[in-house]
């Protein structure tokens, strides 16, 4: 799964101004129901369902039922538009309680914050192939870190740590939608299930296990592979025991 795309690379100002509604309307010949709106809105469709190389300008002008040079009244640029899908799908957890916190405690915020990026990578597959190092900080973005910092405050640690514990939380949370998107892309590339992939290599490894040469292998149990094994939720709690650790730390020493 490769990056394809990369976010902040258009003219930033002209995102930021149309994030913000600080730019100038279409003063002329706009399409009557064409708005910004309308055109983020479908770019974000055609990306889940199709992926993101399958969003341009042209491909854009086909849905909405107008020319390719209306769309450059409003956006200029597909650059441009990927900032504004972005900050799109970034705002929707924010509207959306499903994954909130079950209390004020830190704890359960950070385990919020994972479950709600996870069902956001789920849910718009085509944010990992976008290298968002270089994110154009519209509403959402602002509005979501102004919540995940307030969410985090009783920890009591530096304003450094508490932006490391995000991106830890986010990094850990990509990887994990990283590995479910592969098995799936696999399965759609090649038309094998995973449960027909690792059958087929049955006979070679019992062969390999056979030899004596990997005694730590062979003496594992028969679920140590189990696809029953929630390995988003272990991690998530080891990761919470790692910052109350630290936590524990800090409020030993300020005591």
């Amino acid at each position: 799964m490769t990056t394809t795309e990369t976010t902040g690379s258009g003219d930033v100002s002209r995102s930021l101004e149309l994030l913000w509604g600080t730019g100038e309307r279409p003063s002329r010949g706009p399409k009557p129901g064409l708005t910004l709106d309308r055109i983020v809105t479908v770019a974000v469709e055609i990306a889940d369902t199709e992926g993101l190389a399958a969003v341009s300008m042209r491909r854009l002008s086909t849905e909405l039922g107008t020319g390719t040079m209306s769309l450059y009244r409003y956006v200029p640029g597909k650059s441009e538009l990927l900032d504004l899908m972005l900050d799109r799908v970034q705002g929707e957890p924010l509207d959306n309680d499903e994954h909130a916190p079950e209390s004020d405690d830190w704890r359960d915020a950070v385990r919020a914050m994972a479950r709600t990026y996870l069902a956001l990578h789920r849910a718009h597959p085509w944010l990992l192939k976008i290298n968002q190092s270089r994110t154009v900080l519209g509403p959402s973005a602002v509005r979501g870190l102004e919540t995940s910092l307030e969410a985090l405050q009783g920890m009591r640690l530096r304003d450094p740590e508490l932006i490391s514990v995000i991106i830890t939380v986010q990094s850990w949370v990509s990887g994990i939608a990283r590995i479910e998107q592969e098995a799936l892309e696999a399965v759609k590339q090649t038309g094998q299930s995973e449960e027909e992939f690792w059958k087929s290599q049955e006979p070679f490894l019992e062969r390999a296990m056979a030899t004596g040469r990997y005694p730590r292998l062979l003496a594992l149990s028969e679920d140590a592979f189990s696809g029953g094994f929630d390995h988003f939720e272990f991690g998530l709690s080891r990761l919470v025991d790692g910052f109350a650790t630290l936590v524990e730390e800090r409020a030993g020493q300020d005591g």
